[in-house]
């Protein structure tokens, strides 16, 4: 049975399969190739109303890279709203791998000095993909996510994965697409170079340029 390195799975990722656990109990670990593919187009991300009121208001603080082991721990607890994860103790020390690395980044959400939220994933070239995200306060996953695709566009990415569409994603713009055409964009965005940011970005590439307040490190 072949090992499973860190190596192995960004050459996993470069043709389109990741890996998932059935459950955070079982050791085994699956690679999936879905056929159809989820994503979120940079160019047509959508912020709900209420959202960018809550985001201009600034009350989160932002951060990246900061503290990636509770990012991970909280996207692996399970919860009312999430009764089961895929994210086992492999998959853990995987990806804590990937992050030293430096394919993994975290963003984490802050409010009175705790994370109350956040998101991780892994870049290669120019593409980005989402793992898991995380709220323990309402909305601090997504505000993570505005600044996920904020990042994005402003580095330069062009391809951002979700791997599947749910109603969560949907309202943001994820979509989905034809294995064919993922591997398509999936070899143009792994070909061409982009650096993920270490703090975060100008929110006018994604709330536009009205004067807004938001707190950063």
């Amino acid at each position: 049975m072949t090992k499973i390195t860190p190596d192995l799975l960004i050459e996993a990722y470069k043709i389109g399969i990741f890996p998932m656990a059935n459950s955070k109990g079982v050791a085994k670990i699956e690679f999936f190739d879905p056929d159809p593919r989820g994503i979120i187009p940079l160019e047509t991300f959508h912020i709900p109303r209420s959202l960018r009121k809550l985001i201009r208001k600034g009350i989160f603080k932002v951060t990246y890279n900061a503290d990636f082991s509770s990012v991970l721990h909280g996207c692996s607890q399970v919860s009312s709203n999430r009764p089961t994860t895929w994210i086992n103790h492999e998959i853990k020390t995987l990806y804590h791998q990937l992050f030293e690395k430096g394919y993994c980044h975290s963003i984490e959400i802050w409010c009175n000095k705790n994370i109350v939220g956040g998101l991780y994933g892994l870049s290669i070239g120019a593409a980005f993909f989402g793992e898991s995200m995380f709220s323990i306060k309402p909305n601090a996953s997504k505000v993570a996510l505005v600044h996920l695709v904020a990042s994005l566009k402003q580095e330069g990415f062009v391809l951002l994965d979700s791997q599947f569409t749910n109603k969560h994603l949907v309202q943001f713009g994820a979509i989905d697409i034809s294995r064919e055409d993922y591997k398509k964009r999936l070899n143009l965005a792994i070909n061409l170079e982009a650096t993920f940011p270490r703090r975060s970005p100008d929110l006018n590439y994604v709330l536009g340029p009205e004067h807004f307040r938001t707190q950063t490190s």
